[in-house]
């Protein structure tokens, strides 16, 4: 070949293989971000931050909170502009155990009344029905779930009957290994304490949850409901330890935490030991006129839940956690305040996930985004009275774990 030809062929060799690469250079860079939410407000008290900037998220997790992501560094993009972009929401007590539980809901169907993306089972199931909670329910929701075991082995499937009428069905040491052997998503141990519910037992049953905590670990909490409580609340308020739970902290039931206007000294107590006082408004759960004294008594909640379930759902006090959180939102608290009670506040009792109820970077991509509507607005309680505002939260979108509900649609469909 003459020396002129091989010139010509090494030639074209050379820009052969000079050709990929030059398109690869060439070749727009791969999105650094799987969804970028822009130009909302971001509301994280977890950083006591509030202003405009624009959210990345990258394979589940928080990636970046910057001024502004352009729309094309994500795969997906949602626009938040004139909206709240608050860490996923975050309720401590409802009840998300459908076909077992005779009042349990599917989570993820609440998803667009509640942008809630994390949901705590509130002793819908016992050391009975527990596993099936969490292979058939938690397991395949998109919604994050924990639960608390009920210290009654038939936890609420015998609703309307008060599952602590037998007190054989407090069963210590079942409900002990239940949560023992859950401890990932198991927080300890559910009994509810009102006079239908107990019967004559009294407050054995709270005895027998707390003995079964105390065997579990030091970690296992008692999420404790009050009613219409039978005997003496001072009672009940005292047995209970730093780290337990005391929901339906307002209910206007009966014997409870405000009596002739006036919080009970036992409740203080209990708070100042560092006993949760959970909302918890349900169906029947939430008085104007005991948590309003309460409040000013220095007996405020320190986390705001829905207890929502099938019954409660239908109720005129509508307990959806952004409607309930907006009741305290006129109501002696500010915005931030309401969202720190509905995001890190819970998440940090739950303490399994890192990150969680925050938009810190590295934290799980979860995000309520909602709309503060301003306009004259009438809340009723669980008794019927009726407190008016000028501002309500509603849902807009969520996206638990960097996947939106609704649109935009992932490819491949699926989630964590």
């Amino acid at each position: 070949m003459p020396p002129s030809s091989r010139r010509a062929v090494l030639a074209g060799g050379a820009a052969a293989l000079a050709a990929p690469f030059s398109a690869a250079a060439q070749a727009p860079a791969a999105p650094r971000f799987d969804l970028v939410i822009r130009g909302g407000e971001v509301l994280d008290p977890s950083q006591n931050l509030r202003a405009r900037r624009d959210l990345g998220i990258r394979n589940a997790l928080v990636a970046a909170v910057e001024p502004e992501i352009q729309a094309a560094a994500g795969r997906q993009s949602i626009d938040a502009a004139g909206k709240l972009v608050c860490p996923g929401l975050v309720d401590l007590h409802a009840h998300v155990y459908p076909e077992v539980s005779a009042i349990g809901l599917p989570a993820d169907e609440l998803v667009p009344w509640t942008a809630t993306t994390t949901y705590v089972s509130a002793g819908d199931a016992g050391a009975n029905t527990f596993s099936l909670f969490r292979h058939a329910v938690a397991a395949r929701a998109r919604t994050r779930l924990f639960g608390f075991v009920h210290v009654s082995s038939i936890g609420l499937a015998g609703f309307p009957v008060g599952e602590m009428l037998n007190i054989d069905y407090a069963a210590v040491e079942a409900a002990a290994k239940t949560v023992t052997e859950n401890r990932d998503i198991c927080l300890g141990v559910k009994v509810r304490i009102s006079a239908d519910v107990v019967g004559g037992n009294g407050l054995e049953p709270l005895r027998r949850a707390i003995r079964a905590a105390e065997m579990a670990g030091p970690w296992a909490k008692v999420m404790c409901h009050i009613g219409n409580a039978p005997g003496d609340i001072s009672e009940l308020l005292g047995l209970l330890r730093p780290g337990d739970i005391l929901t339906h902290a307002f209910s206007g039931a009966g014997n409870n935490t405000v009596q002739n206007g006036r919080v009970l000294p036992a409740a203080l107590d209990a708070k100042r030991r560092g006993v949760v006082v959970d909302v918890g408004h349900g169906g029947g759960s939430f008085d104007y006129t005991v948590f309003e004294p309460a409040r000013d008594g220095g007996f405020g909640p320190d986390t705001i839940s829905s207890d929502l379930h099938a019954v409660s759902g239908n109720t005129p006090g509508m307990p959806f956690l952004p409607w309930v959180m907006s009741k305290f939102l006129n109501n002696g608290y500010t915005l931030e305040q309401v969202v720190e009670m509905a995001t890190v506040k819970p998440a940090r009792v739950i303490d399994r996930v890192e990150g969680l109820g925050t938009l810190q970077v590295g934290a799980p991509g979860d995000v309520s985004i909602l709309e503060l509507v301003r306009e004259p607005v009438e809340f009723v309680d669980t008794r019927n009275n009726r407190r008016s505002g000028d501002r309500w939260l509603k849902p807009v979108q969520t996206v638990k774990a960097g996947r939106p509900f609704g649109r935009p649609f992932p490819v491949p469909f699926a989630w964590p």
